[in-house]
């Protein structure tokens, strides 16, 4: 784990130039550049980069040699659990984004898909009746639907459930203006995008491909007019009419759509010069204007684009595009954004910092684990992840807003003197609420009580209450549907299995929103209090660190009493060192930088009466 200064410029970068004039929201940086100050690198892989990555090689006909292609398909399928699923990283649910990336990277690789039979009754799982939530259970979103429809038909070789009900449920994503939006609420509200777009048009490909009429389900020149007119004067795209700045991933998503309806942009020529004009001082992309590194997603976005437009991509490009993706292969497979010792990320950044603020053992704060180091370089790195187009902390620079990245930045300081950047976290978080009432991960994904649970603990942190800044009783709404029949607990989305997290999560959600919860919370510890030390988060067997600190969260919060010695006795099996694992029957001490950050925070409260715990939401 390296702390990574950037206020230098690296291979790979170029200097920031001033984009054209344009609209853009107040608070957001007039040119957009890599974070400065110092972040976190884990030097690990990342799965979004890692497709991304394959894909791109995959198109320029460059896939790597045995040797990285069989590191990088090792990589992947480690992310497959027993339901057939795949997950953002080991010991995670599986979820539909994480199952279409590594199933479509193993096929771009080459290697075969294991048991895609047992993927597909996964995926079978995750059928509403109409489309697809991301998880079993959870209210479908297009960005769940198209990547489950394609992972149904391309990769395991079935069927959708109902064509009719599927290609229905599609056209209901249309807004007045022509545009696709994220849900069939959504388009009630009129939030297009052109992501929903590409997502709702691929998603009705896949169930073509699979037998459906191959009538499109809307108003197909409204569709076409509405993302023709997202494209700039200079010749780039825009998500959407209220979108800072035009950038390549809007660009890569319009243009792909448009052909996939066998149209063009109006001016094609000019997005071409425009995509071109993005070439870094390296030969790859950048995904703004004036933006300094040569990132995974940018590369990605400027192939298919190209592609899309039905331009040869000049051998320097390409050649540029391969040697620059080469630099992001970590040793062991896979890719990360940038090259992998400066590819800082929220999270890591942000459990540095908090982790420097609550160890008393530390001479002085540093974010590389030694006695040296300024907290302030870390705090101003997470800031810098508040880039153009959402107002959220980015995960990565140059990939979407996630809330609990935003979450985790603000709880370890980030923001603190600058208003005009809380004023756009809160106009983000606002439009960031589903027409359920809940939030997801990122911006049109479907609700689930981590990001529910983060978002309303954010607020109070921009210095307001949920109730002001967020619609509180529609939050109130999705928290009570995500409620038991059977139990006095609630799960994670409707319907799924109760666990201990899930019920202090919305506990504590409802808490903030004014209800009384100190009693329910009170019975699910009780219930799942592990008598060795610690909680668990399903029964009451084996403990784990998130469910512990969730329980001390929930304790404080709610005035309960908290049991130190019982979370003290948890904490000897899993610290060793100052480092700390996820669980008793993991190794000891090698959960990573967030299980060290959760088992510093933790074991500073149960040391210290009045140490007061930030509220952070992970899983």
């Amino acid at each position: 784990m390296t702390a990574v200064p950037t206020d230098r410029t690296p291979s790979g970068t170029r200097d920031a130039t001033v984009a054209p004039d344009a609209p853009r929201t107040p608070g957001a940086p007039a040119t957009p550049h890599a974070p400065h100050g110092a972040g976190v690198a884990s030097g690990e892989p990342d799965l979004w980069c890692t497709y991304a990555a394959v894909r791109t090689l995959r198109r320029l006909e460059r896939i790597p040699g045995a040797g990285g292609a069989d590191a990088t398909a090792r990589y992947l399928t480690a992310r497959r659990n027993a339901d057939g699923g795949y997950a953002w990283s080991r010991g995670m649910a599986s979820d539909a984004w994480a199952t279409f990336y590594c199933t479509s990277a193993l096929a771009d690789l080459g290697h075969a898909v294991p048991q895609p039979g047992t993927t597909a009754r996964w995926l079978a799982d995750c059928w509403s009746g109409d489309a697809y939530g991301m998880q079993p259970g959870q209210t479908p979103d297009v960005w769940a639907t198209h990547f489950s429809a394609r992972t149904a038909v391309d990769i395991c070789g079935t069927d959708v459930p109902s064509r009719d009900r599927l290609l229905a449920w599609l056209s209901s994503l249309q807004c007045a203006d022509g545009g696709l939006s994220w849900t069939p609420g959504g388009a009630l509200e009129q939030k297009p995008d052109v992501r929903a777009c590409f997502y709702g048009v691929m998603a009705w490909q896949a169930a073509v491909r699979a037998g459906a009429d191959a009538g499109a389900p809307w108003d197909m020149a409204a569709l076409v007019s509405w993302l023709r007119d997202r494209q700039d004067p200079g010749g780039g795209f825009r998500f959407s009419a209220d979108a800072d700045t035009p950038c390549l991933w809007a660009v890569y998503r319009a243009t792909a759509t448009l052909a996939a309806l066998g149209e063009g942009p109006r001016d094609a020529q000019g997005c071409v010069r425009w995509i071109l004009g993005l070439r870094g001082a390296g030969g790859a992309f950048v995904r703004w204007e004036g933006y300094d590194v040569e990132d995974v997603w940018a590369s990605f976005c400027a192939v298919g684009s190209l592609q899309a437009l039905g331009e040869p991509i000049p051998a320097p490009v390409a050649d540029a595009v391969a040697r620059r993706l080469d630099e992001l292969a970590c040793p062991g497979g896979g890719y990360t954004y940038r090259e992998p010792a400066a590819a800082a990320d929220a999270l890591a950044t942000a459990s540095a910092v908090l982790s420097a603020a609550a160890d008393r053992s530390r001479t002085a704060p540093a974010v590389d684990g030694s006695t040296s180091g300024d907290v302030s370089a870390a705090v101003r790195w997470l800031e810098g992840c508040q880039l153009p187009n959402e107002g959220g902390v980015m995960y990565m620079p140059g990939r979407g807003s996630e809330v609990r990245c935003t979450l985790w930045a603000l709880a370890a300081g980030a923001f603190a003197s600058d208003p005009a950047a809380r004023e756009r976290i809160a106009r983000w978080l606002g439009l960031l609420q589903n027409p359920d009432g809940g939030f997801g991960y990122w911006e049109g994904r479907g609700s689930d009580l981590v990001s529910t649970a983060a978002a309303l603990e954010t607020v109070p942190l921009l210095g307001g209450s949920p109730r002001e800044v967020l619609d509180g009783e529609r939050a109130a709404a999705f928290i009570d549907s995500c409620r038991s029949a059977e139990s006095p607990g609630y799960a994670n989305v409707p319907g799924a299995a109760p666990t201990l997290r899930a019920g202090l999560q919305a506990l504590r959600g409802l808490g903030l929103l004014g209800r009384e919860t100190a009693a329910g919370a009170a019975t699910l510890l009780a219930a799942h209090r592990v008598g060795g030390g610690g909680y668990a988060n399903e029964g009451r067997r084996i403990p784990d660190l998130l469910s512990g600190y969730e329980a001390a969260v929930a304790s404080d919060r709610l005035g309960l009493a908290l049991d130190t010695d019982h979370l003290g006795r948890f904490l000897a099996r899993v610290r060793v060192g100052g480092h700390t694992a996820w669980t008793p029957l993991a190794p000891p001490g090698q959960g990573g930088p967030l299980a060290d950050c959760l088992g510093t925070l933790l074991d500073r409260r149960v040391h210290d009466p009045h140490f007061r715990l930030p509220a952070l939401a992970l899983s």
